[in-house]
């Protein structure tokens, strides 16, 4: 079982940004493969402090985890922050900035060059509730800039690929040293030596990609999930960036989700009212049979446990809810209608709630409780 983030990081969940910004630095410095060399254990912990620090750090991605928890990014797919989609070179470029001038990349000191990281790539995805109510596997096509086949690079004539340029600046101090990205190589060191014709001008094609997605179940509308390492690929020995799929739910037909539960209008007649009756209802995954009483009212609920969204963290399911409406008829024929004018002053038809029916705004109350 993952870690609670907030546990990781040794603060509570009311932190603020500088407090979460700070305990990072504070593990970071703590687990740094600089202060300790060949140890796998720490390497770990360095790894997850900055797993902890991508979603914490991110209001949008902590919001997201303080609701759904880790299934919010991971799935059962490789989504989110999971580490085993970031190396050490991802932590450095990331957020290299937080270690200060007191540490650099990984087992580099502060200097070297940098692997570059390929920019994301974006898709929707669109799935009926059954197939958020049961989680599915989703295959899609994307269109990749990858590495072209021939491609050679060399070092960087400009920073003899150590992927950064010194200055040195006459103040009134004296002299000032400072270093600062190759802007030729923009940090990696390394310059596109040989490339086929068909590449761009950065050693690039595109390509068309099948990706397999794992959707987990309990997922809602408009919710993010990233699977690594499937986006572009950057020049040099870089790192892929990832695929970002946005998830759209497709209206159902005659159910109405709402969080975990779903919704039913179930109409029946007014002799089925009267008399009770079995009807057979739409859920998620075919019809389901029930069981009316006599003289059920309109307006009733019925509850059916489980029958609704499973939880995204795992904790069982919501419910599928039968809201109960008696269809009143809109036209009559002679006998019928002196049927209903003889029952006016029937006793058995005039209205008697008992003191156990609900009220209206009762059980709206109980339907959002």
């Amino acid at each position: 079982m993952k870690k609670d983030f907030y546990e990781i990081l040794g603060i509570s969940k009311n932190a603020d940004a500088a407090e979460i910004k700070k305990a990072y630095r504070k593990s970071a410095l703590k687990y740094h493969p600089d202060k300790n060399p060949g140890d796998k254990e720490a390497e770990e912990n360095f790894k997850l402090a900055a797993e902890a620090y991508e979603v914490l750090s991110d209001p949008q991605k902590k919001a997201k985890y303080d609701q759904y928890g880790h299934q919010a990014f991971d799935g059962s797919g490789g989504f989110g922050g999971g580490h085993g989609g970031m190396n050490m070179d991802d932590i450095f470029s990331q957020f290299g900035d937080i270690f200060g001038g007191g540490f650099g990349g990984f087992g580099g000191g502060g200097g070297g060059p940098r692997r570059a990281k390929g920019s994301n790539l974006r898709i929707k995805v669109k799935l009926t509730l059954e197939e958020i109510a049961n989680g599915v596997e989703k295959k899609v096509k994307v269109k990749r800039k990858v590495q072209a086949k021939g491609v050679t690079y060399k070092t960087c004539t400009t920073c003899n690929g150590q992927g950064q340029v010194m200055r040195v600046t006459n103040t009134i101090l004296g002299r000032m040293q400072s270093a600062s990205t190759c802007p030729t190589c923009g940090g990696s060191g390394q310059i596109l030596d040989k490339k086929p014709s068909e590449a761009d001008a950065q050693g690039m094609v595109q390509e068309d990609e099948t990706v397999s997605i794992k959707i987990p179940a309990g997922v809602v509308d408009g919710m993010q999930l990233k699977v690594a390492n499937k986006g572009n690929d950057a020049p040099g020995n870089s790192i892929p960036g990832d695929l970002i799929v946005a998830i759209e739910e497709i209206e159902h037909e005659f159910l109405k989700r709402e969080g975990e539960n779903v919704h039913f209008d179930l109409y029946i007649s007014f002799p089925e009212a009267v008399l009770g009756a079995s009807k057979d209802i739409e859920a998620i995954n075919g019809k389901v049979r029930i069981k009316l009483e006599e003289g059920i009212q309109s307006g009733k609920i019925l509850r059916l446990k489980g029958k609704g969204i499973p939880s995204l963290n795992g904790y069982g399911s919501g419910d599928l809810l039968v809201h109960v409406n008696v269809w009143t008829p809109k036209t009559l024929n002679k006998e019928q209608k002196q049927f209903f004018e003889n029952a006016l002053t029937d006793e058995h038809f005039a209205p008697s709630p008992e003191k156990s029916e609900k009220s209206f705004f009762e059980k709206v109350k109980d339907m959002f409780s």
